[in-house]
């Protein structure tokens, strides 16, 4: 459950352990969804009047291309999320590890904070594997399955550079 009583807040701590759907509305087109489901485990409690401190471990996976290659690629996601939630707007408002509840609110939704925490800590671009050599500029060829039978591509920008140190060679 990501969503608690405020008013029980107050008065003792409450354990969060929770799966956050990509399906859920939360999730904004652009954003890297999650494959699967994002699990959220640790813990909100009471951090004075109107405040409550949340701590918790985003554990998820993102999937797509491969930025290189193109082949299927899986990442996974884990990440620390710590947070303060207070109420009405005072010196907090420009801290942004200080999320605003509405005064009147009676119920604490995690949702958009697993959100953000989620877009802070997914990668922007995903690779197979680390030493992933691509594609070919030429011919397309996965150079992962081995070199192919086109000449080294040139940028004949450089040739101008190239012709002084072939001609000392």
């Amino acid at each position: 459950m990501l969503s608690f009583d405020i008013r029980s807040l107050r008065e003792h701590a409450a354990a969060v352990d929770a799966d956050l759907p990509a399906t859920d509305p939360i999730w904004q087109e652009g954003d890297p969804l999650p494959d699967g489901s994002v699990h959220v485990a640790g813990r909100i409690s009471p951090a004075g009047p109107d405040r409550f401190y949340w701590h918790a471990r985003i554990d998820g996976a993102v999937a797509g291309p491969c930025r290189r290659c193109l082949t299927d690629a899986r990442v996974e996601v884990r990440d620390e999320a710590h947070y303060i939630f207070a109420e009405g707007a005072g010196d907090e408002t420009d801290d942004p590890d200080v999320l605003l509840i509405d005064p009147g609110a009676y119920e604490l939704d995690l949702r958009q904070a697993v959100r953000e925490q989620w877009l802070l800590a997914a990668p922007g671009f995903l690779e197979c594997r680390p030493d992933c050599k691509g594609l070919c500029p030429r011919c397309g060829a996965d150079l992962n399955a081995g070199p192919c039978d086109c000449p080294p591509a040139t940028d004949a920008r450089w040739d101008a550079l190239r012709a002084p140190r072939e001609a000392a060679e």
